[in-house]
């Protein structure tokens, strides 16, 4: 089965710098043995050395395109085709004309006619052509493909990326929490955590730990609740709705892939998990984002049960790739006993406030 994964840039063998090198090397050393017996004078010698001179400058034209920007168009194309897919012609607003369809969504030139542009244009956009595309075109498209906030700001991502100059250099971030991020989410009595783009839990509090246990018995490596979810089969049992949960950590993920392609360590956690889950797979070939700020997740803990618990997800100014993500039970319930229960734990026995309990920096 093909893999899904089309952040993964991968770049082709490069045939053309190789022979070029060999060239380059061969006529090079020829030319200096020759050149020492018969003179560097002779017209064998300078053929020779201006071969390797030939050889040597493609090999830096080779190099010049290799730091071009390297196409997303497969991303827009996929993006804009499984959006056009799931929009029927009723739900846009278009009349029928008795004749059957062979798309499952919109053709193109419907999507055209709705956004206000051609039906050349949009072709070429669909196949992943966003060069200099303005945004009274992106604003038609959003409408012409129903966008929700989470939608539109990924084409945005997309057609940033795909108009840059060159391609970002790949950077490996340090993960750092301030000591003032710290201390807030120490405040909270409930479970509190921050998390960095990639779903990596960098810090959590004593009942955030003891809440998330599971996820850190993997040592040497920070939780990731992608990982968790995908790779480790008690995570059927934690997450309650544990489809939703799938659904929404590949969506997060796709999102954060449209902002920041070059992330090694994104691309290498996309591609672990491609590898190794066909429900990754799966979604991840959807092209669904979402914004993560709000909402309800229900959880089967394996100490004070099933919890049903509230969400909010803050983004940190200070540090645009973290944000902290509190959960809270509704006054009275039982899911608020549960996680008084759980804190009480904490206080008997000391779990979760040792460093090994405690997510840190990598």
């Amino acid at each position: 089965m093909r893999v899904l994964v089309s952040l993964r840039r991968r770049v082709p063998f490069d045939w053309a710098g190789q022979v070029a090198a060999i060239v380059a090397m061969a006529a090079l050393t020829y030319g200096l043995i020759e050149g020492g017996a018969a003179g560097f004078g002779a017209p064998q010698v300078v053929a020779a050395l201006a071969l390797a001179v030939a050889a040597i400058l493609a090999i830096l034209v080779t190099e010049s395109r290799a730091a071009d920007p390297v196409s997303n168009a497969d991303e827009i194309r996929e993006f804009l085709t499984t959006r056009r897919s799931r929009i029927t012609p009723d739900r846009a607003g278009l009349p029928h004309y008795g004749c059957t369809r062979r798309v499952p969504g919109l053709r193109r030139e419907e999507v055209a006619l709705l956004a206000g542009i051609s039906d050349i244009y949009y072709t070429k956009l669909e196949r992943g052509d966003a060069r200099g595309v303005s945004q009274d075109v992106l604003d038609g498209l959003a409408r012409a493909l129903q966008l929700d906030g989470a939608e539109r700001a990924h084409l945005d991502d997309l057609v940033r990326t795909a108009n840059l100059e060159r391609a970002p250099q790949r950077t490996k971030r340090q993960e750092q929490v301030r000591p003032g991020v710290r201390r807030t989410v120490d405040l909270f009595g409930s479970p509190a955590l921050v998390r960095n783009r990639r779903l990596d839990i960098v810090y959590a509090n004593p009942v955030g730990a003891v809440f998330y246990s599971e996820m850190y018995r993997h040592a040497g490596r920070l939780p990731n609740t992608a990982r968790y979810v995908f790779l480790d089969p008690r995570s059927h049992d934690f997450y309650v709705d544990w489809g939703v949960a799938a659904h929404d950590m590949a969506a997060l993920l796709h999102a954060e892939a449209g902002r920041n392609p070059d992330d090694r360590r994104l691309v290498d956690l996309v591609d672990q998990l491609s590898t190794r889950s066909e429900e990754f797979r799966t979604l991840w070939a959807a092209h669904n984002v979402l914004f993560h700020r709000t909402g309800t997740r229900r959880f089967r803990h394996p100490v004070v049960g099933e919890v049903s618990l509230a969400y909010q997800d803050l983004d940190v100014p200070q540090d645009p790739g973290q944000t902290i993500l509190v959960f809270t039970a509704e006054p009275g319930s039982p899911s608020e006993e549960a996680l008084v229960q759980l804190a009480r734990s904490i206080t008997t026995t000391g779990e979760g406030a040792g460093p090994d309990q405690r997510s840190r920096a990598d």
